[in-house]
């Protein structure tokens, strides 16, 4: 053959691909990451000037949680202190503590029935502050207003008919609550404080 053709290992010329359909793909991701770029920073934009949506998401929430409820159901219908009779009665060894406290009641508006000892049942026998002793409708009414007056008295009720109130005063009977502690405890019991409002 007269060395004339020179035979290399690649019989047929290697195929390539065009590098301007590289370009192409290259150039169509790079419009892609831009357009998101752009489009990320005018929502960021947006919620610069704007607020973005927190006033729906305040609503939402405001919808969605429950509102504070109060802590009990106020107390209806509480007679006021002029029209409850009050008698009083010293059940300790104490000259003249009932005739006080009847002063210091009717200075509040109540009004003072019986003044005196109390009787052979409870004379001597009511170790607390006191007791107070009337028909079963003044457990909702009478007993809850002079209650507020002297903390940690015993409630009981017997046959009577009348709507007075024993006020039976005991052995650990040191004074009446002070008109503002009776103000403020009557408050409560009329308008009683809100829950605290849940968490959500």
């Amino acid at each position: 053959m007269g060395g004339k053709y020179r035979i290399t290992g690649d019989t047929y010329p290697r195929m390539r691909r065009p590098r301007h359909r590289r370009r192409l793909v290259l150039a169509g991701i790079g419009a892609v990451v831009v357009l998101g770029l752009v489009g990320w920073g005018t929502l960021q934009l947006i919620e610069v000037f704007t607020g973005g949506d927190k006033s729906a998401s305040a609503a939402d929430h405001k919808r969605d949680c429950p509102t504070a409820k109060p802590s009990a159901a106020p107390v209806k219908a509480l007679p006021k202190p002029a029209a409850i009779k009050v008698n009083v009665y010293n059940a300790t060894t104490r000259t003249g503590l009932a005739k006080a406290a009847a002063e210091e009641l009717k200075k509040r508006g109540f009004t003072i029935g019986e003044v005196g000892n109390a009787s052979k049942e409870y004379d001597k026998k009511v170790p607390g502050a006191g007791v107070l002793l009337g028909a079963p409708a003044a457990k909702n009414g009478s007993f809850t207003v002079l209650g507020t007056q002297l903390a940690g008295t015993v409630q009981k009720t017997d046959t009577r008919k009348t709507g007075e109130v024993d006020l039976i005063l005991g052995a650990k009977f040191k004074a009446f609550s002070t008109p503002k502690e009776a103000t403020a405890a009557m408050t409560a019991l009329t308008k009683p404080a809100p829950s605290p409002s849940p968490s959500c």
